[in-house]
């Protein structure tokens, strides 16, 4: 058994947000107030991508953290302090929100990558960690990045960012909350469970010692193997597409049973 090893995107932050504003800079009026998921439109989601990049500068960079309201529940923070800026952000227009984007997005580019990869950071919740190595919080908000600009795409009709540069790691780090999501299903040590997520990337849970450790696929004959496209699984894993939906989509052998957690997990807040 061979766990994978960190995932280093530091470096794909800066080409990104130009990829973002690539997008952005093209978009008509109309496509601005396109409905982008649930109530936000596609300048909610831009609005909302500019908020954390100015919170993560605020607090990692200049050491500022804002005051939170008296609640320990941590999606009801982020939920709230995402809908007092989106609800803001309604008085300023596409074009201020691009000219911010542009130079806060390079500033926070420039920001991660002088992060220490191996230094302690910030939880990943949905992975079940109160406290990560960064290299795993800077994949973390690379994800989210990808996946709002890739909102933003939907509702515009704008081509996919599926170049593999993004997309795999992407995927793969969305694939690090497989132990946490399979933490209470039972099977006996040794049980193998393949995730085959087509044209991108693969890996396999293993159970030992009573608990669930990904594993770097090494050739031996799994339990249970589930395929799905690409596509199929970063709308799964961020509450894009519904599980009866996805189970639809995806191809399952083995002890079906088995594949069920996946289809309830999430890698985000929410």
């Amino acid at each position: 058994m061979r766990a994978p090893g960190p995932i280093i995107v530091a470096p794909l932050f800066a080409p990104l947000n130009d990829e973002l504003l690539h997008v952005l800079r093209g978009m008509k009026r109309d496509e601005w107030n396109a409905r982008a998921v649930g109530t936000w439109t596609s300048k909610d989601v831009a609005a909302h991508l500019l908020d954390t990049t100015l919170r993560r500068l605020s607090a990692q960079r200049d050491g500022y953290f804002a005051p939170l309201a008296p609640t320990y529940e941590l999606a009801a923070i982020i939920n709230e302090m995402n809908a007092q800026w989106v609800s803001a952000a309604q008085r300023l227009s596409p074009e201020i929100l691009v000219e911010m984007l542009d130079h806060y997005g390079r500033a926070h580019a420039e920001h991660v990558m002088t992060l220490d990869a191996n230094a302690p950071g910030l939880g990943v919740s949905w992975a079940g960690e109160d406290a990560s190595s960064n290299w795993f919080d800077i994949a973390r908000e690379l994800t989210e990045k990808w996946h709002h600009q890739q909102q933003i795409r939907d509702a515009a009709h704008r081509s996919p960012l599926y170049d593999l540069r993004y997309f795999k790691p992407v995927v793969e780090t969305f694939l690090r909350g497989l132990p946490y999501a399979y933490r209470n299903a039972k099977a006996a040590d040794g049980t193998a469970i393949s995730f085959d997520i087509r044209e991108v990337t693969g890996c396999s849970l293993v159970r030992d010692a009573g608990k669930w450790h990904l594993n770097v696929d090494d050739g031996e004959k799994p339990d249970t193997t589930v395929r799905m496209s690409g596509d199929t699984a970063w709308r799964l894993f961020t509450k894009g597409l519904g599980r009866d939906e996805a189970r639809k989509r995806s191809e399952v052998s083995g002890d079906s049973s088995l594949a069920e957690p996946l289809f309830s997990m999430v890698a985000i807040v929410a």
